[in-house]
């Protein structure tokens, strides 16, 4: 495995971002900016949050620093817009109205600094009959149709993790829009509101699908199209220890040497003969279940059949490819996937572990050259409270 640089600052040095404290998203949003080399500036609140993972090991807060505000204190929000004031960027994934209320909204924010993108994660939008709902990953892609995409036809479809909703439908296409706006901010001088909601979000992730469905090539229900387990040589297979491979073997030739190297060669006109999937797939679940899932990796290495075993979170690190590559990192004892994804000419690194609340008061005040943020200098690293480990989409209080 890798050792994690600390030359490297990334494409966005030079930019500033606040982030509000919150849970899920837009910290994950935030990581990446910073990843990428913005100056990322946390503004967390005292005490901390119920649901957050101990700070010294929230790899979200990687490569940031932190400051304690405390928004319901007379002078709080002035202290925020102050920063907002010497930012290109803002994020916050407060419930709709609550920024406003806390006086660190958009307009508030753009009376002192015209130029500032301002990004806003929810999970259901800035408006509509469920802005103001509580929600969660699970809920969220469930209404978009991601959900009812996933899993065997005759059970529940399962949670899978936060990753879709969260992190692909909320975080990735909040930093798009970041991004967008600050190339534009750029270009014409002024700043905007990004509205980034995991709903508009994880919709458009399925874009191709609902296209083949307007074609006539999906059909609007779980296990019974190519890519969603319907195939019988898409998909996943259990092997003799209890492991699983997964398979993608589409193309005629992958899908030849498939059946060729499983000692399936009579099946090689099944690919397009749906009537004999059924039979094909016992085939192949047969075959996988005579020997071990490293047995299958290592008969598989070196081919194009599109066979991977599946691994779990602490096995991946070390697969070679992966290894090689350096897409996992060790920084100050903690596994994490390293940042992505890579420039030739401003390479990135982890620099720094997670930002401890509040450890960065007096070199934030310093260098964003705002005396007032020490003048009531909130808690050190070491009187910091430690949170029980959780998650959350969007932090649902009012801070």
């Amino acid at each position: 495995m890798a050792t994690a640089r600390t030359d490297g600052h990334g494409p966005l040095t030079g930019v500033r971002v606040v982030e509000l404290a919150g849970l899920g998203p837009a910290p994950f949003a935030a990581m990446l900016l910073a990843d990428l080399g913005a100056d990322v500036v946390r503004v967390d609140r005292p005490g901390g949050s119920s649901l957050a993972v101990d700070p010294a090991h929230d790899v979200t807060n990687r490569n940031k620093r932190s400051v304690i505000v405390d928004l319901k204190s007379p002078d709080g929000p002035a202290r925020v817009l102050d920063l907002a004031a010497r930012a290109d960027v803002l994020v916050e994934g407060y419930r709709p109205g609550v920024a406003e209320r806390l006086g660190v909204g958009p307009e508030d924010c753009h009376a002192r600094n015209p130029r500032l993108v301002y990004g806003r994660m929810t999970g259901w939008g800035q408006e509509g009959p469920l802005a103001h709902r509580a929600g969660h990953d699970v809920t969220y892609i469930a209404l978009t149709g991601a959900l009812g995409l996933i899993g065997d036809p005759d059970r529940p479809p399962p949670a899978p993790a936060n990753l879709l909703g969260d992190f692909a439908g909320g975080s990735l296409y909040l930093v798009v829009g970041v991004l967008a706006a600050l190339h534009h901010a750029h270009a014409h001088g002024t700043g905007q509101v990004v509205d980034a909601a995991i709903v508009d979000g994880t919709a458009h992730l399925s874009a191709m699908i609902h296209g083949m469905l307007a074609a006539g090539g999906w059909q609007d229900r779980r296990a019974a199209n190519l890519l969603d387990g319907g195939c019988p040589y898409y998909g996943t297979y259990e092997t003799a220890d209890g492991g699983y491979v997964a398979v993608g073997a589409l193309e005629p030739q992958f899908y030849d040497e498939f059946v060729d190297l499983l000692g399936l060669g009579d099946f090689r006109d099944a690919r397009k003969d749906r009537a004999r999937w059924g039979e094909l797939r016992e085939a192949v679940a047969a075959r996988f279940k005579a020997r071990t899932r490293d047995e299958w990796a290592a008969l598989f290495e070196g081919s194009d059949a599109c066979v991977a075993p599946v691994l779990s979170l602490r096995e991946a690190p070390h697969h070679p490819h992966l290894a090689a590559r350096g897409t996992f990192t060790d920084h100050a004892g903690i596994t994490q996937p390293a940042p992505a994804p890579r420039f030739s000419a401003t390479p990135t690194a982890v620099r720094t572990g997670p930002a401890r609340p509040g450890a960065d008061t007096r070199t934030v005040a310093r260098d964003w050259d705002i005396p007032g943020l020490v003048t009531d200098l909130a808690q050190t690293p070491e009187d910091a409270p430690v949170s029980t480990p959780g998650n959350a989409s969007v932090d649902p209080s009012v801070p």
